[in-house]
C-alpha cells in the first residue's frame, strides 16, 4: 500500500485533465469503480500499489510522478535504458505534443547574453501564447525571433520527448483577441501576479525527437 499520498489525488485530477479523460474514462480503463477514483481524487487514502502502476500507465506518467517523487531534483539522473533508439518526430507529432498546453521555455537573446525562461503557454492557431510582465526579461521576446522548448522524461523508462520551435514573437494587441484570451483565463501564469503583457509566437521552424526502447510497443 502507497500510503500519506499527500497530493496524489490533485496530481491524478490534473493529469487526466490534461488528457482530456473523463473520470469515468480513467477508471474503466485502469480497472477500478469510478467512486473509488473520485475518492482518490478528492481525498487523502491508502492507495495498493497495482492500483497506482494500472493508473499511472493510463495516464502516460509513473508512480513516481503521481506521488511527486523527485520534484526537487534535476531529471534525467537516471542511466540510459538497456536499448534506446532516438527518432526524429513528424510536423504533426510535435504539434501534438505541443497541444497538450502547460509549461515550455522562451530562449532570447539580451544584452547580457542568452537567456531561457520557463513559461506557462497555450497553442492557439498554430500559435503559442504566453503572457508576461511589461518590465520583465520575456518582454524582450517582443520583435525578436526566439526559440520555444518542451519537453517530457519518464524517469522509469528513460524515455521522453523533446520538440523545438523557433519563430518571431509579437505582442497581442487586437483587443478581440485579448478579449477571448482574456475570458478563457489562458494561458494561467504560476507564477501569479499582474502579467499583462501578451505574446504571441508564430513557429516557422519546428522539430522534434523522442527517445524510446527498442521493445516499446508503441513504436
Amino acid at each position: 500500500m502507497v500510503s500519506n499520498p499527500g497530493d496524489l489525488g490533485r496530481r491524478v485530477a490534473l493529469r487526466r485533465a490534461q488528457l482530456g479523460l473523463s473520470r469515468e474514462q480513467t477508471a474503466v480503463r485502469a480497472g477500478m469503480a469510478v467512486p473509488y477514483l473520485e475518492y482518490l481524487e478528492t481525498s487523502p487514502t491508502d492507495v495498493e500499489r497495482g492500483a497506482l502502476a494500472r493508473l499511472a500507465a493510463v495516464l502516460d506518467t509513473s508512480v513516481t510522478q503521481l506521488l511527486g517523487g523527485g520534484l526537487d531534483l534535476p531529471t534525467g539522473r537516471a542511466s540510459a535504458a538497456a536499448h534506446p533508439v532516438l527518432e526524429e518526430l513528424a510536423r504533426s507529432e510535435c504539434w501534438e505534443r505541443l497541444s497538450t498546453d502547460g509549461v515550455g521555455r522562451v530562449a532570447l537573446a539580451t544584452a547580457t547574453g542568452p537567456i531561457v525562461l520557463p513559461v506557462n503557454y497555450w497553442v492557439l492557431d498554430g500559435t503559442l501564447i504566453f503572457r508576461t510582465t511589461a518590465d520583465g526579461p520575456l518582454a524582450a521576446t517582443v520583435g525578436q525571433r526566439v526559440a520555444f522548448e518542451v519537453d517530457r522524461i519518464d524517469e522509469v523508462l528513460r524515455t521522453g520527448w523533446s520538440v523545438l520551435a523557433t519563430g518571431d514573437a509579437h505582442r497581442i494587441d487586437d483587443r478581440p483577441a485579448l478579449a477571448h484570451l482574456k475570458q478563457r483565463d489562458k494561458p494561467s501564469p504560476w507564477a501569479g501576479g499582474e502579467r499583462d503583457l501578451w505574446v504571441r509566437i508564430k513557429p516557422t521552424e519546428l522539430s522534434g525527437r523522442v527517445i524510446r526502447t527498442a521493445d516499446d510497443p508503441t513504436r
